[in-house]
């Protein structure tokens, strides 16, 4: 794909395109200088989120009369994508924070909801995140023992959830459970009694954002904080699932490109037997198989965030997306560090944090097992029909 081309894939209107470069700066100029820093220490960097808020990034698809950006889900592709060149562990916490908590909330929620909690989660004042796997039910949401039942103007809430990106530094969390038997949708005040929020669960990358559980024990959760109907659970669900498997897509394919560009500069730039190492086939194997995949992931995420959004279901589109694009980027990745050999092994070129990061992405927002399930019944229901 030549650059004018790439160019009208990702900036569809000139809107998007200074979203992008806005976000390109911010990200060359303070995303990147604190990325190693804030993986090392596994801490998520707070005030990097309430620069977000500063930009109007937290509400990109909340429309401009309240308080959002008021574009498409191209927009938030572009935001993810670019972000993840430099830290895609703060990119996670980004997404949970703004498409798992802000895009879940606004679509769901009502006026008088809006007007208690939208603005501190705009800003970055408060920060969210969305409460469904848990200890025993992943993949398996219907399998959740999360419950809610009602005692009259309130719900009592008792249950568990794990694996919670933001967990351990959310103030408010969308939280999913089972009011008899249907699954409904509540947002939690971190600071209400009975939310207790042990320490943040370790893991192997995306360490600068925070993974953690929340445990609710009998929580009197207002009736008010019911977000739209008892058992319309599944339809916040799966409405926001869409936009969480594109943007994690996006993530894959700003991982990608930072792993090509760096993969790239160092086979033009390391000798070996008296010749850089991109003359040798194996090395220009690795390059070219990379390019190849990366470009197929910008064309398949693009191409899918064009037909998604808040009134458009593209289930298999956005599951082919993230399919693909977790997969290719921790293939793209893993070359990079042969192409560096020792080098890429070790933290000076970052590819190790970039490899370590891709994994979640096969895992987190959907197994590829889940995606590969989910488009095949789609996809021969379609054939069926």
């Amino acid at each position: 794909m030549d650059e004018s081309a790439r160019h009208a894939l990702e900036n569809p209107t000139e809107e998007h395109l200074l979203l992008r470069q806005m976000v390109r700066k911010f990200t060359q100029d303070e995303v990147e200088p604190q990325a190693t820093e804030h993986d090392r220490a596994a801490k998520l960097n707070r005030s990097l989120m309430q620069r977000c808020g500063e930009l109007g990034l937290h509400g990109i698809t909340v429309p401009e009369e309240h308080g959002g950006g008021g574009m498409d889900l191209i927009a938030s592709t572009a935001v993810h994508h670019e972000l993840a060149k430099s830290d895609p562990g703060f990119t996670l916490a980004y997404l949970a924070h703004a498409v798992l908590f802000v895009n879940n909330f606004y679509f769901a929620s009502n006026a008088s909801q809006r007007e208690r909690y939208l603005d501190d989660v705009l800003s970055g004042a408060k920060i969210g995140c969305m409460g469904m796997t848990e200890p025993g039910a992943g993949t398996d949401v219907l399998g959740m023992k999360t419950t809610a039942r009602k005692e009259g103007d309130k719900y009592i809430l008792n249950g568990s959830k794990a694996l919670i990106t933001n967990a351990p530094d959310c103030d408010l969390a969308v939280v999913y459970a089972k009011v008899e038997d249907r699954i409904t949708t509540f947002v939690v005040e971190r600071a209400w009694d009975g939310v207790t929020i042990p320490p943040k669960t370790p893991k192997m990358g995306m360490r600068a954002s925070s993974l953690g559980e929340l445990v609710f024990e009998n929580v009197e959760v207002p009736a008010e904080n019911l977000l739209g109907t008892e058992g319309g659970g599944i339809r916040n669900m799966m409405r926001n699932l869409e936009a969480e498997r594109l943007t994690l897509a996006a993530i894959s394919l700003g991982i990608a490109d930072r792993c090509l560009d760096i993969m790239t500069n160092y086979a033009a730039e390391r000798e070996a037997f008296g010749t850089p190492i991109h003359h040798f086939g194996q090395i220009q194997r690795y390059i070219a198989e990379s390019w190849a995949k990366t470009e197929a992931m910008r064309c398949l995420v693009y191409t899918v965030a064009r037909d998604s959004g808040p009134d458009k279901r593209n289930r298999v589109g956005t599951d082919a997306a993230k399919l693909f694009a977790s997969r290719a980027a921790k293939e793209v990745a893993d070359d990079a560090m042969q192409v560096l050999g020792g080098w890429g092994y070790c933290e000076e070129f970052k590819v190790e944090r970039f490899l370590r990061d891709a994994k979640l992405i096969e895992i987190g927002g959907g197994t590829i097992e889940a995606h590969q399930k989910n488009m095949t019944k789609d996809i021969v229901r379609a054939l069926q029909s």
